[in-house]
């Protein structure tokens, strides 16, 4: 095969990126893919893709990553990580094109939004074409695509789509469900960011990508219901907000509100194709809005989607900057339970936890709990996890992000829940004379006495959930109600201050959450 140059990715571990690095390995380039997290992708890529530790909003990081690279995708967006998103997005566009003009790269291919920047257009849309302005600056050729909806199962746009027509018989559509766009599946969005590679241009060109149809919103949702066969009935109303509007998105689909309203506020600018370039410039023929569903359901029926759109590290808005921060003692709640079943039986339920299995006791308390973090701007319980059975780092489950993944060994998930400090849960399964033992530790880095008021106040929540989990874990992996020896009591303790991550197991006493 011939041998190319250099391609570097940012964005893998996000919906379209993710996507794409299996495609690039497959066209035989050298790839090399810049995450801020590289444990949350090494798994995912093959032997053959360099994985490097970067951060656009750290421009110090950026020298190591673009070192010898021909080719920069960027794939990068913030649009989760809170109100000042454009801020973000500006400052790491102007890292990214100051480390690449230095570096030498000659070209940069980026993902952006349609519109017309004639018109008053949304802050996020506004944003996604400001970066492909800033990357111009690099002195790389730049080659934007500008694409609207992205149809594919686990895109945010379909996720939003697929819940409200799923669970409302009747829907309200306010005015911005009207507004038109140029829907496109996300095998033509790859199939342009693939073929790009091929295709020599002499100078910035500006492709917008779309599918053949022009169709609103809420032609998009009365689509998905034909195919479903699911009759809806829908109100139209002039007076429902943005804000109104994304408060409700938050309880009934997986989009919390922050972004929820972010997308809408978009949504009030048309984003059609008015530039035939693209169809003249490669021979890709994008599929349909009908196909282009049908496609994205039969993945859905899967219960597998290659990547989601929540998978992204800037899904979980807005992290605290711990450096600095002066935590009290880690709290611990450790308990075991020993089971008549060898390890990978007993690791089972584990694996499973969340999503549609549910966290195996107090199902109600769960839910009541992401209910109240999407009221102050959390995730909530909403995203569910990428596939029911398979895991890998990185991947979201529910309100917490895997940590750490030893198949039939062990589990650990990282928060992504609003609170005062950080935490942990984690679960080990070891192998016994007879059987096996579970140990489930829960970890929480509290900040000041707010925070260990927190953990002591819902101290009896945690004694009666996790002790349950834990005994119904025993007990579905043994497929019996009676498990073959108690669970220990946990007893409190403290230990010393760390700000450290938790060991990977904890030895020493039990305390508890």
């Amino acid at each position: 095969m011939e041998t190319r140059p250099t391609i570097l990715l940012t964005g893998g571990t996000g919906y379209v990126g993710g996507r794409l690095i299996p495609l690039l390995e497959q066209h035989g380039v050298k790839l090399r893919c810049m995450v801020r997290r590289p444990e949350n992708l090494a798994s995912r890529v093959s032997s053959t893709t360099e994985v490097v530790q970067g951060d656009v909003l750290n421009r110090d990081s950026l020298a190591e990553a673009l070192q010898g690279i021909h080719t920069a995708y960027y794939l990068v967006h913030s649009m989760g990580g809170g109100q000042d998103f454009a801020n973000a997005d500006r400052q790491g566009a102007q890292n990214f094109a100051d480390a690449a003009r230095q570096a030498g790269v000659k070209r940069i291919i980026y993902l952006g939004g349609l519109g017309n920047s004639d018109e008053q257009l949304s802050k996020h849309l506004r944003s996604r074409q400001e970066v492909g302005e800033i990357l111009a600056s690099s002195e790389a050729q730049v080659v934007e695509f500008r694409a609207s909806i992205i149809i594919g199962s686990g895109s945010l746009s379909f996720e939003l789509v697929r819940a409200l027509v799923n669970k409302l018989p009747v829907m309200v559509w306010p005015k911005w469900v009207s507004t038109l766009a140029t829907p496109i599946a996300i095998e033509d969005v790859l199939s342009y960011l693939t073929a790009i590679l091929d295709h020599a241009i002499d100078e910035n060109k500006v492709y917008e990508i779309g599918g053949p149809d022009q169709v609103s919103y809420g032609g998009i949702m009365m689509e998905y219901a034909r195919q479903r066969g699911l009759r809806r009935v829908t109100i139209p109303v002039p007076f429902l907000s943005p804000r109104l509007s994304s408060l409700w998105l938050g309880l009934v689909t997986p989009v919390y509100a922050r972004i929820g309203r972010q997308l809408i506020e978009s949504l009030r600018n048309p984003t059609v194709v008015n530039d035939g370039a693209a169809i003249a410039d490669f021979e890709i023929r994008p599929r349909g809005l009908s196909e282009a569903i049908d496609r994205a359901l039969r993945q859905e029926d899967n219960e597998i989607a290659q990547t989601r759109w929540s998978d992204a590290l800037s899904s979980a808005g807005q992290r605290q900057p711990w450096g600095g921060v002066r935590f009290g003692n880690r709290l611990v709640d450790s308990r075991t339970h020993s089971i008549d079943a060898p390890a990978e039986v007993a690791f089972q339920p584990i694996q499973r936890i969340g999503g549609r299995t549910g966290w195996y006791y107090a199902n109600w308390l769960w839910s009541i709990r992401g209910f109240l973090d999407l009221l102050v701007g959390g995730v909530g319980l909403r995203r569910g996890r990428r596939d029911p059975v398979q895991i890998a780092v990185g991947d979201t489950i529910d309100c917490w992000r895997v940590e750490a993944f030893e198949p039939n060994r062990r589990l650990r998930l990282s928060a992504e829940m609003k609170l005062p400090g950080r935490a942990w849960l984690e679960f080990e399964v070891t192998e016994e004379q007879q059987g096996s033992m579970i140990r489930q530790t829960a970890i929480f880095d509290p900040i000041g006495l707010w925070g260990r008021a927190y953990w002591y106040g819902i101290w009896p929540l945690h004694e009666l959930i996790f002790a349950g989990m834990l005994k119904s874990i025993g007990a579905a992996a043994t497929k019996s109600d009676t498990p073959s020896q108690p669970y220990s009591r946990p007893q409190p303790v403290l230990l010393a201050q760390s700000n450290e991550k938790p060991a990977n197991k904890i030895s020493s006493g039990w305390s508890s959450l």
